[in-house]
This record gives structure tokens, sequence and C-alpha cells, in this order.
């Protein structure tokens, strides 16, 4: 990477066209191809990449440069792929056990409650 911005830094349609060796003709290309591809738009039409974007762009490099795809094999590929799974915090002990004590106890604290009050 040439640029000295971040992983996670939005890039200009530029600075990701050096960081890439891709034309920025290209780069737009693909975002009328690639509905995955899509930059963010500021004022002017301006094009912000996100590090997801750019990630895309290198993936599809890869594929259409380097592993000899087509477009419309790589939109049929990435049209068939579904969304990363979400990571998920793993379950304490604690939590997998079964609430139903804690609530009859509750249940029962409120029951006299109800007791007292209409007493």
């Amino acid at each position: 990477m040439t640029s000295t911005k971040t992983e996670a830094a939005f890039r200009t349609i530029g600075e990701l066209a050096a960081d890439t060796g891709l034309p920025q003709h290209i780069l737009r290309y693909w975002e009328t191809r690639f509905p995955q591809l899509r930059p963010l738009q500021r004022a002017g039409n301006r094009r912000y990449y996100r590090a997801e974007d750019v990630a895309l762009v290198r993936r599809i490099d890869t594929l259409l440069n380097r592993e000899g795809y087509t477009v419309r094999g790589v939109q049929q590929l990435l049209a068939s792929e579904k969304s990363p799974p979400v990571p998920v915090a793993p379950i304490t002990a604690m939590e997998t056990e079964s609430p139903i004590p804690a609530l009859k106890a509750i249940r029962a604290l409120l029951a006299q409650a109800l007791i007292e009050d209409l007493a």
C-alpha cells in the first residue's frame, strides 16, 4: 500500500487507484457492474471508499485479473455468497441456567406485596 492512511480510513477514488494500480475509470465501471461496491458519495459526487469497499475492490481485481473470472462470473460469485456471520459472544454458564426459579421468587414477592397492600 502506498498510502500513509490507516486501513480503516476512507479513501478517495484517486487514492484507491494509486493503492491498487487500477485506473479510476475501471473503478467507476465496477461500481456499475457490482452492486456490492457502493462507496459513499458526498458533495460533487466525490467518492469515499470504506475499508470494506477497498477489500472488495482487491477481491474483484484478484478474481478478474489473476484468476481469470469474467465480469459475469464474479457477479454470480458475489451474488451467491451470503454475508459473513456476525460474531457472537460466548455464552457463559450463568446465562444458560434456567430463569424460572428467579421468576417464581419474584412472583412470590409481588403476590406478597399485593396481599399486604390490600390489607
